[in-house]
């Protein structure tokens, strides 16, 4: 079997030195839709470096190293095919406001492996500090199909029930035909964003949008639309990732909120709203 889940868990984590500026938090708003209008006050805090605000989920890019979804199939007791790659889930807390230029220790283990049957679910857990204090701490769910059956643990259910009633809010957001191209610039280069003919050996029709920008899109969303733009009340964010974007798509983004915390729904409008992410949740104060 190509992941041994005993060596996963056993291996020592490893830990890698990170640091990034105010361009690379910049190149990270631009490749999750920000600076449109390009001189409009609010879009203004996400581009202008003089009054840069730092979304929290640029810490899924921050260093521009391997995001936990590839980072973790190079871990030891994993070798699998890269086209056989899913990234199902993302969960990020923020312990303390991420600065427009920082450095940081960061530590990686595979903190589960889940036996699905038909697929491998591997949970790369990143840890962040900043000196010895915490910044952020992120786990990333990666589904490997093909990978399951050896009858290990199945692990805990991520299903949310749906929420109440219809939304408070929705809000609409553009994919540009050309995010992909430029989200992948802050460090994932899997070339099934890019690359049409691996694209088709990974079974679709073109290349898709990182699952993680459409994660970064719709964090974006909360914030302008119920946060008034404070970055820093994010304390947290988890989604499961229930289909795929392709650019030039629209992205209809459904809000419930409630006492510290927002529920959502993303969809795919072109597509009659076929589900993209699900069981999604941003806790704020």
């Amino acid at each position: 079997m190509p992941i041994d889940a005993a060596k996963a868990l056993a291996a020592e984590p490893r830990t890698a030195e990170l640091s990034w500026d105010h361009k690379d938090v910049q190149l990270y708003h631009l490749g999750i839709g920000a600076g449109s209008p390009a001189t409009d006050p609010d879009e203004l805090r996400y581009t202008l470096e003089s009054r840069l605000h730092v979304l929290p989920s640029f810490a899924t890019v921050a260093g521009a190293g391997k995001p936990g979804v590839t980072g973790g199939l190079s871990m030891p007791g994993v070798e699998v095919d890269l086209a056989r790659v899913l990234h199902g889930g993302q969960s990020l807390v923020i312990h303390r406001p991420i600065p427009a230029t920082g450095s940081a220790t960061a530590t990686n283990r595979i903190a589960a492996v889940y036996d699905k049957g038909k697929a491998a679910v591997l949970v790369m857990r990143t840890e962040v500090a900043d000196g010895d204090e915490p910044l952020w701490t992120n786990d990333a769910q990666i589904y490997v199909r093909g990978e399951g059956g050896w009858g290990g643990d199945r692990g805990p259910s991520t299903r949310l029930d749906p929420p109440a009633g219809e939304p408070d809010r929705v809000v609409e957001r553009h994919v540009r035909e050309d995010q992909a191209l430029l989200y992948r610039l802050s460090g994932d280069w899997n070339p099934l964003h890019a690359d049409p003919e691996f694209a088709k050996r990974a079974g679709f029709d073109r290349p898709i949008l990182h699952g993680l920008c459409t994660y970064g899109m719709t964090l974006k969303a909360v914030v302008d639309t119920l946060l008034g733009g404070d970055v820093t009340r994010v304390r947290s964010y988890a989604t499961r990732f229930a289909g795929v974007v392709y650019p030039g798509e629209t992205l209809r983004i459904r809000m419930w909120p409630g006492q510290g915390s927002v529920r959502l729904a993303v969809s795919a409008v072109e597509r009659d709203d076929v589900p993209v992410l699900a069981d999604t949740v941003v806790e704020h104060t």
